[in-house]
């Protein structure tokens, strides 16, 4: 194992921040496997499964098991790492821009299209190599302007050519849950099954070019617009390690030893797999899932629990007006199991207050909240 510094360009004189990548295995052996944890960085249970992780990838090591090229990056944000206001964590927006910092990585599909014009040909494999080649030669000549462009920078050149990349968030209060592309379902349906999944939401471009579609969408989006044989040589997703206050050691290490079988699924450990359980939940559209809103203020009491399986017309919850004395019922638009809910507790109109995972699409456009 070796760590490699990558220094961020500094926002303010006098101040510099840096984010660490520990690499595994041969550079170049493949597959190549790319894990990074709290990309929104109040969301601390990735961290945890990353510091267990790493020390079972060393012991791997050690042993000589190491068949593939493994990157570990367990704190992916250290500008958002280092925002607090009022004492608490602000991690998923950037304070300078007030941007999501899943959000806005770079659209690799546009970038690299005139880049392989002529080069492609009937050979898949050739034609992954040109690919990666021309997003190699873009992210060279990318000039990050600020310290949030430059930290996107590091983390999108060290998994752009990765044939596996897992991003380790946590919800509120949630279930494990996973959120993928489509086209990467069946490379990452083993995951699903070890980690015990109670709900995966596929969609092709959900919006908002999140750093695990800027990794996974332009293969499928390319094989769509050329007439080339060109395969999902990317397969990313974001895997919702539960909720925010599920940090724990017994589950650190339980996680971290299912992303362990899974590397050893892909080839990239040597060692016997673990025997893969049921899959705990049959993947849904994320266009089917129904985020449950608040249409007035009041205090939030909830009825449903996460990963509980709701009816049509089930309760959600109630919010109650005290003063009024009124109480507003939530319930299920879609049946389903409740995967996430907030840990807020009073509820103003337009909060995102829980989500159930439907079956049958009926969302359009930007499929995932701010």
């Amino acid at each position: 194992m070796h760590r490699t510094d990558h220094v961020l360009r500094s926002q303010s004189i006098g101040s510099q921040k840096t984010l660490s990548s520990f690499h595994f295995g041969t550079p170049g052996a493949r597959p190549k496997v790319y894990i990074q944890a709290s990309l929104h960085a109040e969301e601390l249970p990735g961290m945890l499964v990353a510091y267990h992780l790493r020390r079972m990838l060393e012991q791997a090591e050690a042993q000589g098991h190491i068949q593939g090229e493994i990157i570990l990056v367990p704190l992916a944000n250290p500008i958002g790492q280092a925002q607090r206001v009022d004492h608490k964590p602000m991690g998923r927006f950037d304070l300078n821009t007030s941007e999501n910092f899943n959000r806005h990585f770079p659209d690799l599909c546009a970038a690299v299209l005139p880049l392989v014009e002529g080069k492609l040909g009937p050979d898949a494999a050739a034609n992954v190599a040109t690919i990666r080649q021309a997003m190699a030669t873009h992210l060279d000549a990318w000039q990050p302007a600020t310290e949030l462009a430059s930290q996107r920078k590091h983390l999108v050149s060290l998994a752009f050519d990765a044939d596996v990349v897992l991003d380790l968030h946590c919800d509120l209060e949630a279930v494990m849950h996973l959120y993928a592309e489509t086209p990467c379902w069946p490379a990452l349906e083993p995951l699903a099954r070890l980690l015990g999944a109670q709900a995966v939401l596929l969609a092709k471009n959900s919006g908002g070019l999140s750093f695990d579609e800027s990794l996974s969408g332009p293969w499928w989006q390319l094989a769509e617009k050329l007439p080339y044989p060109i395969p999902q040589a990317c397969a990313s997703t974001t895997v919702e390690l539960r909720g925010e206050a599920d940090v724990s050691h017994a589950l650190g290490r339980a996680d971290a030893r299912a992303i362990l079988g899974y590397l050893q699924h892909l080839g990239a450990l040597a060692g016997e797999p673990p025997v893969l359980p049921d899959l705990a939940c049959a993947a849904t559209p994320l266009a089917g899932a129904q985020y449950v809103k608040s249409p007035v203020p009041g205090v939030l009491v909830f009825a449903a629990q996460p990963g509980d399986h709701l009816a049509l017309g089930e309760l959600v919850a109630e919010i109650i007006d005290p003063v009024s004395g009124t109480v507003h019922a939530l319930r299920a638009e879609v049946p389903g199991v409740l995967y996430a809910r907030t840990t807020e507790r009073y509820a103003t109109p337009g909060d995102d207050l829980a989500n159930i995972a439907g079956s049958v699409p009926f969302r359009t456009g930007n499929l995932l909240g701010a």
